[in-house]
């Protein structure tokens, strides 16, 4: 029986690990989190937010997903919005997602990235809120 999501796995170009760590760690606000031994030394990184874990593998003949994506979940969405704007990382919003606002955005490898937050939860006090990515 499946019990939870452990980790995304999304693929990068050799040579991009500072890039990624830049806007990760710097941007997001996730912390980069060691590889095993065995598997640094293949390259890439993985980073951390919570229970939320991305994975970043490098792929020689590297296509960003475009279509494909992870789907993070974040409070206080506009102020999520404007530290990636601050970044200069692109955002743009979709409002096709029924009882949820969302946006799109792209790492620094073009990779697509959605982030969204049910409508009302930053609203209710005393809800339960999922764990914020960055800060």
């Amino acid at each position: 029986m499946l019990a939870a999501v452990d980790h995304v796995q999304l693929a990068a170009p050799p040579g991009s690990e500072d890039a990624l760590r830049g806007y990760y760690v710097e941007v997001l606000g996730m912390a980069e989190i060691p590889k095993p031994p065995v598997l640094a030394a293949r390259g890439g990184c993985w980073f951390r937010a919570g229970a939320v874990q991305l994975h970043l593998g490098i792929e020689k003949d590297f296509r960003p997903a475009k279509k494909a994506h992870p789907g993070l979940r974040v409070t206080g969405i506009e102020a999520f919005a404007a530290r990636l704007r601050a970044h200069e990382a692109e955002v743009t919003w979709d409002d096709n997602l029924p009882g949820h606002r969302r946006f799109y955005s792209e790492d620094p490898v073009g990779n697509r990235l959605e982030f969204l937050e049910p409508l009302g939860s930053a609203e209710q006090p005393g809800s339960r809120s999922p764990e914020r990515l960055g800060s």
